[in-house]
């Protein structure tokens, strides 16, 4: 014998009324997930922009505690070869200078820079300071000698 129950219409109204407020719910996260998508591009690469800010600031200022000397104040070269010249920029991808600052040039003054290398800059810092080297880029001077430090 199944069991009977009455029906209780307060209940039954608390029911549909909860049941309304969720379909409302729903409804209203699904208009605002393609807002969300239109949206969230542009805010990442705000965010990606204010983060390369970032680093070049802090490479900006790892370079003239680190590699001033060498380069000179504004990578001009000196000691060492030109780093704000076009053939240097163009011949160097961000990757390759990360490698040459972390491990430096075998047969030269150049010494490895990073932790893993017995050097005292993170690979963050690394990072931050190929970001400042590139953004020398746009505003470089043609240097045809870059390779040949100026001071050597």
């Amino acid at each position: 014998m199944p069991y009977e129950h009455e029906n209780d219409a307060s209940l039954e109204e608390e029911t549909n009324r909860v049941m309304l407020l969720g379909v409302g719910l729903l409804a209203a996260l699904v208009l605002a997930f393609p807002l969300y998508r239109l949206w969230e591009p542009s805010a990442r690469e705000e965010a990606r922009e204010l983060n390369l800010a970032s680093l070049e600031e802090q490479g900006s200022d790892l370079f003239q505690l680190n590699c001033s000397s060498c380069h000179g104040l504004n990578g001009e070269g000196g000691i060492g070869p030109a780093l704000n010249s076009v053939g240097f920029l163009q011949a160097s991808s961000d990757e390759q200078t990360e490698l040459l600052i972390s491990v430096g040039v075998p047969g030269s003054q150049m010494s490895a820079y990073s932790l893993d290398y017995g050097g005292p800059l993170t690979s963050e810092q690394i990072r931050s300071l190929a970001i400042f080297i590139r953004s020398w880029e746009e505003d470089a001077p043609d240097v045809p000698d870059w390779r040949n430090p100026q001071g050597g």
